[in-house]
């Protein structure tokens, strides 16, 4: 038996191969974009699913949002007139212990002190159902959205726009206001007076000092 034809088959073999080699090289790049083909695909359905997983959680936030300034809203309608009516008894405390005597002994420092713990403990039910105590002190910013401008009036220390004296206590409800603040807001202008620029010098007895001269 000849091996020729099996020498024939090698041969054939050989001549594949390298007519396979030949062409991998002439189109490398083809065919490796044939390979990363899939991994391409791969990566675009990745990026789709993170902007809808993205997309998702912006809409809960919001609904979050949503769904919290509903709720405080009906919280508010719900309490908003009875609150107001207790503004009143409030009121009332305040003015009961602005008049109240600062130095008093007995039976009145006994009254005076029940009517600080009666106001302490309306004020902290006001705050734990969200109505708040608005009452600026001297030299606060004065805020329209809180504060009422009663009158104004020229002052050494505050600066001019800024709140100079609370005449009567405002109040919040979760953020919105159930009555401003009435006050007394500092004439433009107002505020400490700068140093002279020409000197405190004094003059000698007897004698008028020109700061000009």
């Amino acid at each position: 038996m000849s091996d020729k034809p099996l020498n024939d088959e090698f041969d054939a073999l050989d001549a594949a191969e390298t007519d396979a080699e030949h062409g991998l090289d002439a189109h490398p790049s083809e065919n490796r974009g044939d390979d990363l083909a899939p991994l391409d695909a791969i990566i675009a359905e990745r990026d789709e699913w993170k902007d809808r997983a993205l997309r998702v959680a912006a809409e809960m936030e919001n609904l979050k949002r949503r769904s919290e300034t509903q709720q405080n809203d009906a919280r508010a309608f719900a309490i908003q007139r009875f609150a107001k009516d207790l503004l009143g008894v409030a009121d009332n405390l305040e003015r009961a212990l602005m008049a109240a005597p600062k130095d008093a002994e007995g039976a009145t420092a006994g009254l005076v002190t029940g009517l600080e713990l009666t106001q302490k403990a309306l004020l902290q039910a006001f705050d734990s159902n969200g109505l708040k105590r608005v009452a600026p002190e001297a030299g606060e910013a004065f805020n329209p959205h809180l504060h009422q401008a009663m009158m104004e009036q020229p002052s050494d220390t505050v600066p001019g726009g800024s709140v100079l004296q609370t005449m009567q206590s405002g109040f919040e409800l979760f953020g919105r206001t159930v009555r401003p603040a009435m006050v007394v807001v500092a004439a433009k202008g107002s505020g400490a007076q700068g140093p002279n620029p020409y000197g405190a010098a004094q003059a000698p007895e007897g004698q008028a000092f020109d700061g000009k001269a």
